[in-house]
């Protein structure tokens, strides 16, 4: 039986206006315990529009590195944490490759977020190319061990994202089995820091998870739960997958 409590999160991106974050809310709020761990993380502006409830928490897309200072359009962990926000999204794919961050800023982040009492989400994932010329879990360790060789505390207040980018918003997704071994990768990697940290940490599947697609990923032995994109922005959809979390 597995330990890890599921989590499924809402990643909107810049999407959403009140009128979603009310419905979602309502509809969330109808869902009966026991449930995963379900995480809303709307555009930051929206953070403190929704009603305080039990079925959920709230979660940002992104967190700055620095604390605080003159850093123009950035939000710092501790902003964050007094709108009532518990985790934060780091390393996204489009943080990536849409804003340049590389690795050692994404470390930074990290160790911010921790400090300040939230907990990271740390997005991992390989392109379609280094798929295809059989670079993923090389690409997957320099990722990993960019945040966690130096600072290997940080795994035990950590959620991990696997997220292939050839699957992202294209509709495609990793098959159950091939997302399961490398998740699995995934933690026995980690395992090299802290085997406790290792086996307790959550890993979750983003890359098109859908209400059709999400039961069968949510079978497999190593897959926590989701990270959910275009899906999260259907509110029927979306408290679908929640319930079907909370079973595997």
């Amino acid at each position: 039986m597995r330990q890890r409590k599921p989590l499924v999160v809402a990643n909107w991106k810049m999407n959403g206006n009140s009128d979603l974050v009310q419905q979602m809310s309502d509809a969330l709020s109808m869902l009966k315990q026991p449930l995963p761990e379900i995480l809303i993380c709307p555009p930051v502006i929206f953070l403190t529009h929704f009603p305080k409830h039990q079925n959920y928490k709230l979660g940002a897309q992104n967190v700055s590195e620095q604390q605080s200072g003159a850093f123009t359009g950035e939000i710092s962990a501790d902003m964050l944490t007094a709108a009532g926000v518990t985790h934060a999204i780091i390393g996204h794919s489009e943080r990536r490759s849409l804003y340049g961050e590389l690795d050692g800023l994404i470390s930074q982040k990290v160790k911010t977020a921790v400090d300040a009492g939230l907990t990271p989400i740390l997005c991992i994932g390989e392109t379609l190319q280094q798929r295809e010329e059989e670079k993923t879990l090389e690409v997957l360790a320099r990722q990993l061990d960019a945040v966690y060789a130096a600072q290997p505390y940080l795994l035990a207040h950590s959620v991990v994202s696997y997220e292939p980018i050839w699957a992202i918003g294209t509709g495609r997704t990793a098959t159950p089995e091939q997302a399961q071994l490398v998740h699995q990768f995934i933690r026995q990697h980690l395992a090299q820091y802290d085997v406790d940290a290792a086996d307790a940490l959550r890993i979750i599947y983003g890359g098109s998870v859908t209400a059709t697609n999400c039961q069968a990923l949510f079978a497999e032995a190593d897959i926590d739960g989701a990270l959910i994109g275009g899906a999260s922005l259907k509110v029927a959809d979306f408290s679908a997958i929640c319930e079907m979390a909370k079973d595997s």
